[in-house]
């Protein structure tokens, strides 16, 4: 029994502070645990009382100062803006995701039908210019086609699209292609996908269609229907009835190679521009029937001494205007006693005023004249020109009315409302994506 005491009390004595050791160390970290719990508790309240509170607390001055620079910078941007702004510039279409690459009007003025390479046609009714929006029709073309001209056909209701496809270029009608207004609803109805009325293929083999143009036949014993003209960048123009879709007639230039062509309001007669200096004039005689019956080379207009760029018709179909690389505008008096030899005779020349740095005239791409007959607008690039028909004087320029080349120019063939007022509005497209509408020039007093 004796040698069992010391153990028993050795036990006892070493046993006891070290159970108190540990007893006393579980909860120190006890404590602690709870300590530092509750300080996680109080860090996760503070932050989520500070993200509350966060919009009513003043940022620090440097993120205070790099917004407030960016906004005057921005402020200072529109201001540099609306200096730059053109004053006949009245307005901009919109939703184009690609270059813009022609355009027209219908015969009201009304409507706006654009073509663009993602190869949707869109169609804007236009009311009144001032609008801030447009209604807007989208046509989605067949997978694959790329639109390059669009023109309008009768009662403004269809219109006739030109695109090129892997197998070459090819022509679709489509019908019912006007938003109808629908009471005072503000909800726009749903409009049915226009359909193709009519389409051909391979129309200029593998040739793109250049221009587009279609009129209605009015001269001589011409029915009045919608006659469409072709032309490809080879040497060939067709002639098309806008109704039925009938092919009337094919035209070689025998030339080079073709720039453009159109066709004179009446009907009557058929201009093509080469990269000559001459104009070929052609004459569409139509049968009692109102039928197409021939199309005849009847004169050549000459006098330029280089390529002609661009060419129109004046609204009473008597005259022709042409531009050429040679620095100057003609106008051409067509109406002449052809077959008894009259050649056509020269009107005016007025010498292009648009020049490079160097003072070398420019030559137009595009031209277009008002529906009165005063007023020519050409293009040259970026540049948008607005000439005196009668003297050639320049009315205005947009040096840079586009962000991009312009591709097409279009007047409205009647005066459209501009909020209290009617307007001879001008429509121009382009490479930057955007269509824009601009007011006519004053004509300055003789």
């Amino acid at each position: 029994m004796p040698t069992q005491s010391p153990t028993v009390l050795g036990f006892s004595v070493v046993s006891i502070p070290l159970l108190s050791a540990i007893v006393g160390g579980v909860l120190i970290l006890l404590l602690f645990a709870d300590y530092f719990r509750r300080k996680r508790a109080e860090v996760a309240t503070l932050e989520l009382k500070t993200a509350d509170q966060k919009p009513a607390v003043k940022p620090p001055p440097p993120a205070s100062r790099k917004p407030h620079s960016r906004s005057h910078h921005s402020h200072a941007s529109d201001k540099d803006q609306n200096k730059r702004h053109h004053p006949l510039d009245i307005n901009t279409l919109r939703g184009h995701v690609d270059a813009v690459n022609a355009l027209c009007f219908s015969s009201d003025g009304r409507n706006l039908a654009t073509t663009c390479s993602d190869g949707v046609v869109r169609v804007f009714t236009v009311d009144d210019v001032s609008n801030k929006s447009f209604k807007l029709l989208k046509i989605n073309l067949p997978a694959g086609a790329q639109p390059t001209a669009i023109a309008f056909l009768e009662e403004a209701s269809s219109l006739v699209v030109a695109a090129h496809v892997l197998s070459g270029s090819c022509l679709y009608m489509y019908g019912d292609v006007i938003l109808k207004p629908v009471g005072d609803s503000k909800q726009p109805a749903k409009v049915p996908a226009p359909e193709i009325k009519w389409e051909h293929q391979k129309i200029h083999e593998m040739r793109s269609v250049l221009t587009l143009v279609g009129v209605p036949a009015t001269y001589g014993t011409g029915d009045g229907s919608m006659i469409v003209a072709s032309c490809s960048e080879g040497t060939d123009i067709k002639l098309w009835h806008g109704k039925s879709g009938k092919e009337l007639a094919t035209v070689d230039t025998n030339q080079l190679k073709n720039n453009m062509a159109t066709i004179s309001p009446n009907g009557r007669f058929l201009a093509a521009a080469a990269f000559t200096a001459d104009v070929k004039v052609w004459e569409i005689l139509y049968a009692k029937d109102g039928s197409v019956k021939e199309v005849l080379k009847v004169m050549q207009l000459k006098g330029h001494k280089s390529a002609v760029t661009c060419l129109c018709f004046t609204p009473n179909s008597d005259n022709i205007i042409t531009a050429s690389k040679d620095g100057t505008i003609r106008i051409w008096n067509i109406n002449v006693r052809y077959h008894l030899d009259e050649d056509p005779k020269t009107l005016k020349v007025f010498k292009i005023p648009l020049k490079d740095a160097k003072g070398t005239p420019l030559p137009y791409d595009h031209m277009s004249i008002s529906p009165d007959g005063k007023i020519l607008a050409v293009t040259c690039g970026p540049t948008l020109q607005w000439l005196c028909a009668e003297t050639g004087e320049v009315l205005d320029t947009a040096d840079k009315s586009h962000e991009g080349d312009i591709t097409g120019i279009a007047w409205a063939p009647q005066a459209i409302p501009n909020g209290n007022i009617q307007a001879a509005v001008l429509a121009s497209a382009s490479t930057d994506k955007k269509v824009k509408l601009w007011l006519a020039p004053e004509l300055h007093p003789s």
